[in-house]
């Protein structure tokens, strides 16, 4: 026998976790780094910091590698240090005393889903405004003390980490995250073993493991089905945020949806509203139908139940915000359903589109998420009307200035982007009742009397603050990525604290029109090389890796900063993340934001800005139309002066340039003997006082539960009481509607009105005689006018006149209108006749609409 020269047979590695002990007294330090509530407590960050400055800034701020890390004689030095144990006690005491407040039981509880949350830049599970958004809603979530609940993903490589080569083109790089080393925990059974939740793909199961972060007193769970017992085409769906083709789309957002009720289920949570913050989640309302179905109810009961107790957040009116699937991919994963909920595939495939008859139509998240939710709400007052606009096929026979489309303006979590300078000011000098009164703009005015000298040296603090920033992380991958040393040494040295300095930090979509600034080369050479008036521009930012514009407009702005006459005048910082925002934030003199009006839904940097006395110039869109007051900033007017897009994006960038010529530049510089613009002290403190006391986080809060939270549970407790008494009834009714909707007719009317017109001054009679079929009093009618736009721009609508039942016989019920012309001019007019009930929430409830000739 020959013998082998070698006889190896393959190692099974186990993947092991050994966790770092602890000394006894330092156990709860543990409890704290597993609670997010440090990323927005200064006391607990500066408390990690302390054990091992070094080292903290080594492992990226994260305190749970910091405690893994620590060495056992550091650790022991901790104990000895009385100064520094004294500290460790304070803070986690100030921590307990925070957690063990039982949550607001007057307040409706929440289930909150979305697809991304920004928290802290050290857990990758998000990319841009909507994650940002959602982070800040459970941070106050969590300080207001309400009963809330979120889902979301644990996404393998989250995000993608953003550098620039040489020629300025962004590279992205996804790194894994180790799941062991963030401040998260699995969620696990009484056993002690993983909870896993079975979620149905067709005819199979794709199994997720949860995951638990806890932000504060709220509780995030998080999917994961990057495990073992998923195939290898499953582990992958939450590898990535945004991340696939549509096929892994919508696997994530079956996930997502179905998944995340299922985990509630599993986790025995039941909550009053269910918030879908984006369309990904819309599918929530599938299960939930399914879930009273099985139960009992029938499918037009459950929806009673279901729509009653949901919300929809859009969060965009662009397009590519919106996702659409094929009828043959969607019907792939989901042709079960329509057996489960007992109707059609046809009327189940329609509830997604907006018209439910057209097959070539795709199936849409954010129609079906409409059509399953009692209501709908925009970012900001402008986006609503936006997406009322949008919207208004859906519910056809409305106009949108009918819609049941509200708002709510974003805001964000006060004590997460101040900074602690800032933080400081407010608390010297704000009443006591501050933090839980943030929107009292009667508080903020004591700012007004601070003075300028105090506010000065705060700013130039925080400007300075940016700078090291700016020097210590970028300095060594400038060097390794811009070439010649020289001139990044050069670049470095041109970063000057004392000059006027410009942010314009956001996702780089083509919409956001990062490239304004560029229209004029010459003049803007001429604004940032005035040696008595430099002025610098930041620009940091993203672009989706399948978006190929965005890309350029990132590798255009990196070439120009390289340009001999704008080194170190325009510099555009890689990786923008949440660490970065909160320097550059607070950093700059000036936030800019320029989009394509009006696709800015709201925009909350701008409102970060506010609360570190930055002042904005932007377009008139999103937040700052609400925001603007004059002298608190600067303003692009909202309303277009040309439809040629190329024209207006020259005339925005020449009104650009002329402000910062003319108005803020030389007030910046206009300085007096002590160093400081008065005049521009004047602008901040406006700013601060009169605007940014309306964009706190806790406002928004609020203005959930006062719009729809509160409104909402209470009907839905009626609709559910008595084992569902009333939404049976209103499903019943419904039901009897339209079966006779059809067979409604008019038996006679007195309309000469509205076939000869007449004249301002003089009353006219409109009369009706309707056969409701045996319905009691079920329908109303009302006269609709239209008026013409000016430039023949279509018409608008310009009245809506009710009709009043004045009398019936048998099934004949006579509807009378009194109409009293008081404009001249061309109108169009038609009756319409609706279906009533005085428990519907609004007429898109049941969106049955007749024109009467």
């Amino acid at each position: 026998m020959k013998i082998k020269t070698s006889n190896v047979n393959a190692p099974q590695w186990r993947e092991l976790t050994i966790k770092s002990r602890l000394p006894e007294q330092l156990k709860c330090l543990d409890e704290l780094a597993h609670n997010m509530w440090f990323g927005w407590n200064h006391e607990a960050r500066s408390l990690f910091k302390s054990l091992d400055e070094k080292l903290y800034e080594a492992v990226g701020h994260n305190p749970v590698l910091l405690l893994e890390r620590l060495n056992y004689d550091r650790k022991e030095e901790i104990v000895n240090d009385a100064k520094l144990m004294k500290r460790v006690k304070d803070v986690y005491a100030q921590f307990r005393a925070y957690m063990d407040v039982e949550p607001n039981k007057k307040r409706p509880s929440v289930a909150y889903f979305c697809m991304e949350y920004g928290i802290n830049q050290i857990l990758k599970i998000y990319s841009g405004g909507l994650g940002m958004l959602a982070g800040d809603y459970l941070k106050e979530a969590s300080d207001s003390n309400v009963d809330m609940c979120a889902v979301g993903f644990l996404y393998r490589y989250g995000y993608f980490k953003q550098s620039l080569n040489m020629e300025g083109k962004q590279i992205a790089q996804y790194e894994a995250q180790n799941f062991n080393s963030l401040p998260i925990e699995r969620e696990v059974d009484e056993n002690g073993n993983p909870i896993v939740v079975d979620v149905p793909y067709l005819d199979y199961v794709v199994h997720a493991y949860v995951w638990r972060v806890n932000v504060g007193r709220i509780k995030l769970y998080l999917l994961d089905t990057d495990n073992d017992l998923n195939s290898e085409f499953d582990r992958s769906i939450t590898h990535a945020l945004y991340g696939g083709d549509w096929e892994n789309r919508l696997k994530q957002e079956i996930l997502l949806g179905i998944g995340g009720i299922l985990t509630l289920k599993k986790l025995g949570i039941k909550k009053d509203i269910y918030h879908c913050n984006e369309g990904h989640a819309a599918l929530c309302n599938l299960q939930r139908l399914c879930d009273y179905i099985e139960s009992g109810l029938t499918f037009n009961q459950a929806m009673e139940l279901v729509r009653a107790s949901s919300l929809y957040t859009v969060h965009t009116p662009v397009p590519a915000g919106h996702d659409y699937f094929d009828e043959t991919l969607f019907g792939k994963y989901m042709q079960g359903y329509p057996q489960r909920l007992g109707i059609t595939w046809d009327e189940f495939i329609g509830m997604g589109r907006q018209n439910p008859d057209d097959h070539t139509e795709k199936f849409c998240m954010s129609t079906f998420a409409c059509n399953t939710a009692q209501e709908v709400n925009g970012v900001s007052k402008l986006h609503g009307w936006v997406s009322q606009k949008m919207f208004a096929p859906i519910w056809k026979g409305s106009y949108p200035e009918e819609s049941h489309v509200g708002y709510v303006t974003n805001g964000v979590h006060f004590p997460t982007w101040t900074s602690t300078e800032f933080r400081d000011l407010y608390d010297k000098y704000f009443d006591k009742s501050f933090m839980s009164d943030q929107s009292n703009e009667d508080i903020w005015h004591a700012f007004l009397k601070i003075p300028d000298e105090e506010i000065w040296q705060t700013r130039m603090k925080l400007k300075n603050k940016l700078v090291k920033y700016i020097r210590e992380k970028f300095t060594e991958n400038w060097l390794k990525n811009q070439g010649d040393p020289s001139r990044v040494m050069s670049l470095l040295e041109c970063i000057n604290p004392n000059a006027l300095m410009i942010g314009f930090c956001r996702r780089f979509a083509t919409y956001k029109r990062a490239h304004l600034l560029f229209t004029d080369i010459n003049r803007l050479s001429k604004i940032v090389n005035n040696p008595e008036r430099p002025v610098l521009f930041f620009f940091s930012g993203k672009a989706h890796p399948a978006d190929g514009a965005g890309q350029d407009l990132i590798k255009r702005i990196y070439e120009i900063s390289q340009r001999p006459e704008f080194l170190g005048k325009i510099i555009f910082l890689e990786d923008y993340d949440m660490h970065l925002a909160r320097r550059l934030v607070s950093g700059v003199d000036i936030w800019m934001n320029t989009p394509t009006r009006p696709l800015e839904a709201s925009g909350t940097s701008g409102e970060k800005a506010e609360m570190n006395g930055v002042v904005n110039l932007s377009v008139l869109d999103g937040w700052w139309v609400e925001g603007y007051r004059e002298g608190a900033g600067w303003a692009l007017p909202q309303k277009r002066t040309y439809q040629n897009q190329e024209y207006q994006d020259q005339l925005d960038a020449a009104t650009i340039y002329s402000l910062l010529e003319n108005e803020i530049i030389p007030m910046y510089y206009n300085k007096n003997e002590e160093g400081y613009s008065e005049q521009w002290l004047d602008v901040v403190k406006k700013s601060v006082a009169t605007i940014a006391p309306h964009y706190t986080m806790k406002r928004q809060l609020d203005d959930y539960y006062d719009k729809f939270y509160e409104k909402q549970a209470a009907r839905f407790a009626e609709l559910a009481a008595e084992d569902a008494k009333l939404a049976k009834e209103i499903a019943h009714w419904k039901e009897t509607v339209a079966e006779r909707w059809d067979a409604i007719h008019v038996v006679s009317k007195d309309t000469e009105f509205l076939t000869n017109g007449g004249e301002t001054g003089v009353e006219y009679r409109i009369k009706y005689v309707i056969d409701e079929q045996g319905l009691e009093d079920a329908v109303g009618l009302e006269l609709v006018t239209l008026k013409p736009l000016p430039d023949d721009e279509g018409r608008e609508l310009y009245r809506v006149r009710p009709f009043e039942m004045t009398g019936h016989e048998g099934n004949q019920y006579t509807f009378e209108a009194v109409i009293d012309p008081d404009d001249a001019g061309t109108f169009k007019s038609c009756v319409r006749m609706f279906p009533k009930h005085k428990n519907l929430p609004h007429r898109q409830d049941f969106n049955y609409v007749k024109w009467l000739d």
